[in-house]
């Protein structure tokens, strides 16, 4: 799948690589960026031989977030192109609803691993989108922010839901009331990217640890993921409920009973 503003290509028969196209704008947000964005997740989540999905940018910035003045007008995909979709307030949360917050929300159903390499600068909801993976690798020459207070804005994909999840409730209310720029290597100590490599060794940095969980037995992999997403969602006694669900699953299918073979061999 590809097009002007998003490119969908399978790096190996299990992982494929979705990049933000758009490097003349610093890949921020178009209706077409958007739509085609969510197309690809849905066909990434559908695929059955897809097992991790690297999110990545092309050129210098990973994402600066949503390209208002494209964004508040009709192109075709959203409207019509000469509609202003942010004429008043009830056109704006339409356009947030029906456009960039589908985003988060599909990727909330998304089971199997999603990796950001953040390759450049993440700001505002480019850094957000990021928040959405699973986990961050970062170019070491990257600067990671919260933009929307220069604008007077509120984070309108949710990353007023994602940051503080990541680090904590304070530091989020600072990163967002400030609008403060971060190196890679602050945003590593507070948690909010994984792993800070080189700018020239991000990508095969991200594309080796998704081997990795390819190697990996993948239900267990994505009743894993299940578990830790919904953790603080549920009581203690309905995840124990979940886990017991998932290892009677999980243990009883040949991917489970060849490991214990295999295992049982090694022991001899």
């Amino acid at each position: 799948m590809e097009n002007n503003h998003i490119v969908l290509e399978n790096i190996t028969q299990e992982i494929a690589v979705l990049k933000l196209n758009r490097p003349d704008y610093l890949n921020s947000f178009s209706h077409e960026m958007i739509s085609d964005w969510y197309k690809a997740l849905v066909e990434f989540k559908e695929s059955k031989e897809l097992k991790v999905l690297i999110l990545t940018g092309t050129g210098k910035a990973f994402s600066a977030g949503g390209d208002i003045k494209a964004l508040s007008k009709g192109d075709g995909f959203i409207g019509d192109p000469k509609e202003d979709l942010w004429s008043d307030a009830v056109k704006r949360k339409a356009s947030l609803w029906e456009n960039i917050q589908k985003i988060p929300l599909l990727m909330e159903e998304i089971d199997k691993p999603v990796l950001a390499c953040m390759n450049g600068d993440a700001i505002g909801a480019g850094l957000d989108m990021a928040l959405m993976c699973d986990l961050r690798f970062c170019a070491d020459q990257a600067r990671l922010g919260e933009g929307y207070i220069h604008l007077g804005l509120v984070p309108g994909d949710g990353g007023g839901y994602f940051l503080p999840k990541i680090v904590g409730e304070a530091k989020a209310l600072e990163l967002l009331w400030t609008g403060k720029k971060l190196s890679a290597e602050s945003a590593l100590e507070i948690g909010m990217v994984d792993y800070v490599y080189p700018e020239n060794e991000v990508f095969e940095k991200t594309l080796e640890f998704a081997k990795i969980l390819c190697s990996k037995p993948q239900n267990a992999i994505r009743m894993i993921k299940r578990l830790v997403k919904n953790h603080n969602k549920v009581s203690l006694r309905n995840h124990l409920d979940m886990v017991s669900s998932h290892m009677a699953v999980v243990t009883d299918i040949q991917e489970y009973m060849t490991l214990l073979e295999e295992m049982k061999k090694n022991r001899k």
